[in-house]
Protein backbone atom coordinates (compact mmCIF):
# COMPACT_ATOMS: atom_id res chain seq x y z
CA UNK A 1 0.00 0.00 0.00
CA UNK A 2 1.46 3.13 -0.85
CA UNK A 3 0.56 7.14 0.97
CA UNK A 4 1.91 10.37 -0.81
CA UNK A 5 1.02 13.93 -0.64
CA UNK A 6 -0.69 15.28 -4.09
CA UNK A 7 0.98 18.30 -5.46
CA UNK A 8 -1.54 21.07 -6.40
CA UNK A 9 -2.11 20.12 -9.75
CA UNK A 10 -2.08 16.33 -8.83
CA UNK A 11 -5.36 17.33 -6.61
CA UNK A 12 -7.60 18.69 -9.80
CA UNK A 13 -7.01 15.74 -11.80
CA UNK A 14 -7.88 11.81 -11.18
CA UNK A 15 -5.11 10.01 -10.18
CA UNK A 16 -5.87 7.17 -12.59
CA UNK A 17 -7.47 8.60 -16.06
CA UNK A 18 -6.70 12.02 -16.52
CA UNK A 19 -9.29 14.00 -17.97
CA UNK A 20 -10.22 13.21 -21.30
CA UNK A 21 -6.62 11.61 -22.34
CA UNK A 22 -7.24 8.30 -21.37
CA UNK A 23 -4.20 8.41 -19.25
CA UNK A 24 -3.69 5.72 -16.27
CA UNK A 25 -1.16 6.13 -13.43
CA UNK A 26 0.48 2.58 -13.07
CA UNK A 27 3.11 3.00 -10.49
CA UNK A 28 4.92 6.09 -8.30
CA UNK A 29 7.79 6.92 -6.44
CA UNK A 30 8.49 9.59 -4.40
CA UNK A 31 12.20 11.18 -3.68
CA UNK A 32 13.11 13.94 -0.79
CA UNK A 33 16.26 15.27 -1.89
CA UNK A 34 17.86 18.13 0.45
CA UNK A 35 14.93 20.65 0.38
CA UNK A 36 13.23 19.45 -2.65
CA UNK A 37 10.60 16.43 -4.04
CA UNK A 38 10.46 14.38 -7.04
CA UNK A 39 8.00 12.44 -8.01
CA UNK A 40 8.77 9.73 -10.09
CA UNK A 41 5.39 8.31 -12.48
CA UNK A 42 4.81 5.46 -14.81
CA UNK A 43 1.95 6.78 -17.11
CA UNK A 44 0.39 4.89 -19.89
CA UNK A 45 -2.47 6.53 -22.54
CA UNK A 46 -3.38 5.42 -26.57
CA UNK A 47 0.43 5.87 -27.17
CA UNK A 48 2.16 3.81 -24.73
CA UNK A 49 4.25 4.07 -21.93
CA UNK A 50 6.35 7.23 -20.35
CA UNK A 51 7.58 8.50 -17.20
CA UNK A 52 6.58 12.23 -15.88
CA UNK A 53 9.26 13.23 -13.55
CA UNK A 54 8.09 16.20 -11.30
CA UNK A 55 10.30 18.40 -9.42
CA UNK A 56 8.93 20.44 -6.30
CA UNK A 57 10.68 23.10 -4.36
CA UNK A 58 10.67 24.48 -1.31
CA UNK A 59 8.82 27.31 -2.13
CA UNK A 60 6.38 24.92 -4.15
CA UNK A 61 7.32 25.89 -7.46
CA UNK A 62 6.86 22.75 -9.33
CA UNK A 63 8.86 21.59 -12.62
CA UNK A 64 8.19 18.25 -14.90
CA UNK A 65 9.79 16.58 -17.58
CA UNK A 66 8.06 13.96 -19.89
CA UNK A 67 10.45 10.80 -20.98
CA UNK A 68 9.47 7.87 -22.98
CA UNK A 69 10.51 4.76 -21.34
CA UNK A 70 13.73 4.06 -24.08
CA UNK A 71 14.29 7.58 -23.08
CA UNK A 72 14.64 7.40 -19.42
CA UNK A 73 16.54 4.15 -19.94
CA UNK A 74 19.52 6.57 -21.50
CA UNK A 75 19.11 9.09 -18.49
CA UNK A 76 19.15 6.31 -16.32
CA UNK A 77 22.98 5.44 -17.55
CA UNK A 78 23.71 8.72 -17.90
CA UNK A 79 23.00 9.16 -14.16
CA UNK A 80 25.48 6.36 -13.72
CA UNK A 81 28.11 8.45 -15.29
CA UNK A 82 27.16 11.91 -14.28
CA UNK A 83 27.60 9.98 -10.38
CA UNK A 84 31.10 8.62 -11.01
CA UNK A 85 32.62 12.22 -12.43
CA UNK A 86 30.82 13.85 -9.22
CA UNK A 87 32.88 11.72 -7.06
CA UNK A 88 36.05 12.18 -8.97
CA UNK A 89 35.05 16.02 -8.79
CA UNK A 90 34.77 15.58 -4.71
CA UNK A 91 38.07 13.52 -4.43
CA UNK A 92 39.88 16.28 -6.21
CA UNK A 93 38.28 18.59 -3.92
CA UNK A 94 39.59 16.83 -0.47
CA UNK A 95 43.37 16.77 -2.50
CA UNK A 96 45.63 19.34 -0.99
CA UNK A 97 46.86 19.69 -4.98
CA UNK A 98 43.79 20.65 -6.51
CA UNK A 99 44.14 24.38 -7.56
CA UNK A 100 41.43 24.02 -10.40
CA UNK A 101 39.07 26.44 -10.72
CA UNK A 102 35.11 25.50 -12.13
CA UNK A 103 34.68 27.00 -15.50
CA UNK A 104 32.78 30.59 -15.91
CA UNK A 105 29.45 29.06 -17.24
CA UNK A 106 29.73 26.23 -14.19
CA UNK A 107 29.05 23.29 -16.75
CA UNK A 108 31.55 20.33 -15.01
CA UNK A 109 29.65 17.52 -17.38
CA UNK A 110 27.16 17.41 -20.18
CA UNK A 111 25.22 15.25 -22.33
CA UNK A 112 22.34 15.25 -24.42
CA UNK A 113 19.92 12.88 -24.95
CA UNK A 114 17.43 12.61 -28.56
CA UNK A 115 14.28 10.82 -28.83
CA UNK A 116 11.77 11.51 -32.05
CA UNK A 117 11.14 15.39 -31.56
CA UNK A 118 12.58 15.85 -27.93
CA UNK A 119 16.05 16.58 -26.99
CA UNK A 120 16.78 16.63 -23.46
CA UNK A 121 20.10 18.30 -22.10
CA UNK A 122 21.80 17.12 -18.97
CA UNK A 123 24.56 19.36 -17.48
CA UNK A 124 26.22 18.97 -14.32
CA UNK A 125 26.81 22.17 -12.77
CA UNK A 126 28.48 24.17 -9.59
CA UNK A 127 27.31 27.68 -8.07
CA UNK A 128 27.56 29.19 -5.14
CA UNK A 129 24.87 26.06 -3.27
CA UNK A 130 27.05 23.30 -4.78
CA UNK A 131 26.78 21.57 -7.37
CA UNK A 132 23.30 19.53 -9.45
CA UNK A 133 22.08 18.02 -12.41
CA UNK A 134 20.09 20.27 -14.80
CA UNK A 135 17.99 18.23 -17.21
CA UNK A 136 16.52 20.36 -19.97
CA UNK A 137 13.82 18.96 -22.34
CA UNK A 138 13.26 20.95 -25.60
CA UNK A 139 10.58 20.41 -28.23
CA UNK A 140 11.19 22.09 -31.89
CA UNK A 141 8.92 24.80 -33.48
CA UNK A 142 9.74 27.46 -30.54
CA UNK A 143 7.97 24.88 -27.61
CA UNK A 144 8.38 25.58 -23.94
CA UNK A 145 11.69 24.29 -22.44
CA UNK A 146 10.85 22.07 -18.92
CA UNK A 147 14.04 21.65 -16.58
CA UNK A 148 14.29 20.34 -13.61
CA UNK A 149 17.56 20.17 -10.63
CA UNK A 150 18.28 17.41 -9.05
CA UNK A 151 21.14 17.98 -6.14
CA UNK A 152 24.60 16.22 -7.18
CA UNK A 153 24.39 14.12 -3.50
CA UNK A 154 21.31 12.77 -5.31
CA UNK A 155 21.78 11.14 -7.94
CA UNK A 156 22.52 7.93 -6.95
CA UNK A 157 19.25 7.79 -5.26
CA UNK A 158 17.48 9.37 -8.25
CA UNK A 159 18.96 6.67 -10.09
CA UNK A 160 17.98 3.75 -8.26
CA UNK A 161 14.30 4.56 -8.13
CA UNK A 162 14.17 5.33 -12.15
CA UNK A 163 15.90 1.57 -12.05
CA UNK A 164 13.19 -0.23 -10.24
CA UNK A 165 10.24 1.24 -12.21
CA UNK A 166 12.26 0.37 -15.65
CA UNK A 167 12.71 -2.89 -13.78
CA UNK A 168 8.99 -3.65 -13.01
CA UNK A 169 7.72 -1.88 -16.65
CA UNK A 170 10.59 -2.17 -18.99
CA UNK A 171 11.71 -0.19 -21.65
CA UNK A 172 9.32 -0.44 -24.53
CA UNK A 173 7.91 2.92 -25.85
CA UNK A 174 5.14 0.66 -27.55
CA UNK A 175 1.12 0.47 -26.72
CA UNK A 176 1.10 -2.86 -24.78
CA UNK A 177 -0.56 -5.56 -26.61
CA UNK A 178 -3.49 -6.64 -25.01
CA UNK A 179 -6.33 -4.23 -24.53
CA UNK A 180 -7.15 -3.27 -21.04
CA UNK A 181 -10.01 -2.08 -19.46
CA UNK A 182 -10.79 1.47 -19.66
CA UNK A 183 -10.38 3.49 -16.11
CA UNK A 184 -13.03 3.44 -13.67
CA UNK A 185 -14.19 6.27 -10.65
CA UNK A 186 -16.71 6.41 -8.04
CA UNK A 187 -17.44 9.19 -5.18
CA UNK A 188 -18.30 8.16 -1.79
CA UNK A 189 -18.70 11.25 0.59
CA UNK A 190 -16.05 13.14 0.50
CA UNK A 191 -13.71 10.49 -1.09
CA UNK A 192 -13.15 9.59 -4.86
CA UNK A 193 -11.81 5.44 -5.83
CA UNK A 194 -10.11 5.29 -8.91
CA UNK A 195 -9.63 1.64 -10.52
CA UNK A 196 -7.15 1.46 -12.82
CA UNK A 197 -6.00 -1.67 -14.95
CA UNK A 198 -2.15 -2.06 -16.05
CA UNK A 199 -0.11 -4.58 -16.84
CA UNK A 200 4.03 -5.23 -16.64
CA UNK A 201 6.27 -8.06 -16.97
CA UNK A 202 4.37 -9.77 -14.39
CA UNK A 203 1.01 -9.43 -15.75
CA UNK A 204 -1.88 -7.79 -15.43
CA UNK A 205 -3.29 -5.90 -12.49
CA UNK A 206 -5.81 -3.44 -10.66
CA UNK A 207 -4.54 -0.49 -8.75
CA UNK A 208 -7.40 0.88 -6.73
CA UNK A 209 -6.82 4.26 -5.31
CA UNK A 210 -8.62 6.06 -2.53
CA UNK A 211 -7.89 10.32 -2.48
CA UNK A 212 -9.40 12.36 0.21
CA UNK A 213 -8.14 15.83 0.80
CA UNK A 214 -4.48 16.06 -0.48
CA UNK A 215 -3.27 12.23 0.41
CA UNK A 216 -3.83 9.31 -1.81
CA UNK A 217 -3.56 5.09 -0.85
CA UNK A 218 -3.51 3.07 -3.21
CA UNK A 219 -3.55 -1.34 -3.47
CA UNK A 220 -2.51 -3.20 -6.04
CA UNK A 221 -4.78 -6.58 -7.13
CA UNK A 222 -3.19 -9.15 -9.62
CA UNK A 223 -5.56 -10.13 -11.95
CA UNK A 224 -5.48 -13.87 -10.84
CA UNK A 225 -6.89 -12.80 -7.92
CA UNK A 226 -9.72 -9.93 -9.06
CA UNK A 227 -12.35 -12.85 -9.05
CA UNK A 228 -11.59 -13.66 -4.72
CA UNK A 229 -11.48 -10.27 -4.26
CA UNK A 230 -14.98 -10.15 -6.02
CA UNK A 231 -16.38 -13.38 -3.42
CA UNK A 232 -15.08 -11.50 -0.81
CA UNK A 233 -16.81 -8.22 -1.26
CA UNK A 234 -19.88 -9.98 -2.10
CA UNK A 235 -19.81 -11.74 0.79
CA UNK A 236 -19.97 -8.54 2.92
CA UNK A 237 -22.86 -6.93 0.11
CA UNK A 238 -24.88 -10.16 0.87
CA UNK A 239 -24.64 -10.09 4.53
CA UNK A 240 -27.28 -7.28 5.55
CA UNK A 241 -30.08 -9.04 3.30
CA UNK A 242 -29.27 -12.34 5.10
CA UNK A 243 -30.29 -10.32 8.32
CA UNK A 244 -33.54 -8.89 7.09
CA UNK A 245 -34.83 -12.29 5.76
CA UNK A 246 -34.05 -13.53 8.91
Amino acid sequence: MSDRELSGDEQQQPQGQGAGSGEQELATRTLHIQSKRFYLDVKQNRRGRFIKVAEVGAGGKKSRLLLAMSSAAEFRDYLTDFSEHYASLEDNDDSPANTENPPEDGKLKSEMIVKDNRRYYLDLKENQRGRFLRVSQTIPRGGPRSQIAIPAQGMIEFRDALTELLDEFGTDDQEPQSELPESRSMRVENKMFYFDVGSNRRGVYMRVSEVRNNFRTAITIPERSWARFRDVLSEFVDRPEKKESQ
